[in-house]
């Protein structure tokens, strides 16, 4: 059965494209959201359908208001697949730069693209919701003098002619996505416990002195490597944090034994989800 994977954008953006790499040849269907929050709607009401979500970048940082909506989903992180991001600027077939007067593009998009496009002062910058989307409006409306700053994948899809490729600033520009299924489906989608080695979970400690030492001691002990640890304040209880951290590991049977001597000295613990990292393995699956 083809797979249905929920997106943040449209055809093309680079959820799109995080998708289709991370399903790499296997058949199937991206569902575009609006909205992430929206997106999880959907994963909640329908257990057939997959997602893929961007959770942190090199440059901008962790996405906070993601990691709230998975702990407060039922959906289970089953992978993850990190991504470069490379920027073209693209427009309709025949068209030259200096002939162009507009680029159009998320404003983190442009952001991202501002040195080269400043050497182009003959480009006006526009802000528009999608990268992907506004390479869609340029060749559905058929703008000329128009260029879109978007995905090569983008680009191709909707028939633009690619001007330039890597026209970011920063080429160390990288976003890990994590993929996210229903708990009846995990099974299907990752490898025996045995083989995993990265968790992703979120905790929150009560307000004593040296809490959240005690407990990255007792992770150290059991030799978890805290990939990442993120704090964020709960609202409505003055100074206190939920934790949200990733956890690799050589031992899913330590993982497990590190997982049950923390428990108690935690108030609430989720296990958002254990799948392989894609650091530590040739393929992102």
């Amino acid at each position: 059965m083809k797979k249905r994977v929920a997106i943040q954008g449209v055809a093309g953006c680079f959820h799109d494209a995080a998708a289709r790499e991370y399903f790499h040849g296997e058949d199937i269907e991206t569902v575009p959201c609006e909205t992430f929050r929206l997106m999880m709607e959907r994963l909640d009401a329908d257990a057939s359908l997959l997602g893929i979500m961007a959770i942190e970048n090199t440059i901008a940082g962790s996405l906070l208001q993601n990691h709230e909506l998975i702990r407060r989903s039922h959906a289970v992180v089953v992978g993850e697949h990190r991504m470069r991001i490379s920027h073209v600027l693209a427009a309709l077939p025949g068209q030259q730069i200096d002939e162009l007067t507009e680029v159009n593009s998320h404003p983190m998009a442009l952001m991202q693209c501002e040195e080269y496009l400043q050497r182009h002062p003959n480009l006006r910058m526009v802000e528009k919701f999608d990268t992907a989307g506004s390479a869609c409006e340029i060749a559905r409306e058929g703008l000329r003098g128009h260029a879109a700053v978007c995905g090569e994948y983008a680009a191709e899809l909707y028939g633009l002619e690619i001007l330039e490729r890597g026209i970011e600033t920063n080429k160390r520009n990288f976003t890990r996505f994590l993929v996210l299924a229903d708990p009846l489906s995990v099974s299907e989608l990752r490898p025996k416990p045995e083989s995993l080695n990265k968790s992703s979970i979120v905790f929150t400690l009560p307000h004593s002195e040296g809490a959240l030492s005690k407990v990255l001691t007792i992770l150290s002990f059991y030799d978890m490597n805290l990939s990442k640890i993120q704090s964020v304040p709960i609202i409505g209880r003055e100074w206190e944090y939920r934790f949200y951290v990733d956890l690799t590991f050589a031992s899913y049977v330590r993982y497990t034994q590190a997982i049950t001597a923390i428990t108690p000295l935690i108030s609430e613990l989720k296990i958002l989800g254990e799948y392989l990292d894609s650091t530590l393995n040739s393929a992102d699956k």
